[in-house]
């Protein structure tokens, strides 16, 4: 059995595409592609895809990742290719690496996300930040099962900045761009909890919904502050490709074999 993991993206209009919606388009895209799944076992039988942290309904993303299990050996990057294009634009396969390195979810430690305020000058949204990040605590509520939780949104935030707009954006309206590194933790602490700790803290409330893309997740480096590619131990652990000729296969050549 091969394990192949694999990134891919939500964008435009795709990000409003929940999570068993998605399940849905890539068991199509792997019947098309014609890919040697491994299937469980039992009396419904379905593919071995372990799906890492999706991203919530609503939110863009550039990195979701899954590994797929499969009972012949294929190359990744072949794979890929052949998955991108079994599936609708805007759900896009980036990366593939064959797993050589256990615990795939376990690299998933943070986040960064990159958060669009329309209508919002990049100095209010600048004073709240500041206000944000020197509380010790900024408690927020979120709906879940069992009603209404309470938990603290600051914790989990390990870096948070109010930034310019692009250059090439139009600049008949005020626009802030919030970048967010958030810890992966228990309550999960999301894009729209920190929004709330905002208004909680400095009254900051876009007038429009936020936009708001995933750019990165992996593990965090504590020293540089960065969140790294996890699909790096992978790509590191692979065997090194020998360019040079095996002189044995060399020798079994026939003579006159490459001429046309």
């Amino acid at each position: 059995m091969q394990r192949i993991r694999l990134r891919y993206t939500k964008r435009g209009r795709l990000r409003f595409t929940s999570h068993r919606d998605f399940q849905r388009a890539f068991e199509r895209a792997l019947r098309r592609s014609e890919v040697p799944m491994a299937y469980s076992a039992g009396f419904t039988p379905h593919p071995k895809v372990s799906y890492a942290n999706a991203a919530p309904t609503g939110t863009g993303s550039e990195a979701e990742f899954l590994e797929i299990a499969l009972t012949e050996a294929r190359d990744p990057a072949v794979l890929r290719a052949l998955l991108d294009a079994s599936l609708p634009d805007g759900l896009d396969i980036t990366d593939a690496v064959e797993a050589r390195t256990p615990g795939l979810a376990d690299r998933l430690t943070a986040s960064v996300w990159e958060l669009r305020l329309d209508r919002v000058a990049v100095e209010d949204a600048r004073k709240a930040v500041d206000a944000f990040m020197a509380a010790g605590t900024v408690e927020v509520q979120r709906r879940a099962k069992n009603g209404m939780r309470t938990f603290d949104a600051r914790a989990a935030v390990v870096e948070l900045q109010a930034l310019d707009p692009q250059p090439d954006r139009p600049g008949d309206t005020p626009c802030a761009i919030l970048r967010l590194v958030v810890r992966h933790e228990t309550p999960a602490v999301r894009p729209d909890d920190v929004l709330s700790g905002l208004r909680a803290v400095a009254d900051l409330a876009p007038p429009v919904p936020a936009a708001v893309t995933r750019l990165a997740q992996g593990l965090f480096d504590e020293e540089s502050g960065t969140v790294t590619d996890p699909l790096a131990p992978d790509r590191e652990a692979a065997p090194a490709v020998s360019t040079q000729a095996d002189p044995a296969a060399v020798a079994t050549v026939p003579e006159g074999a490459g001429s046309a």
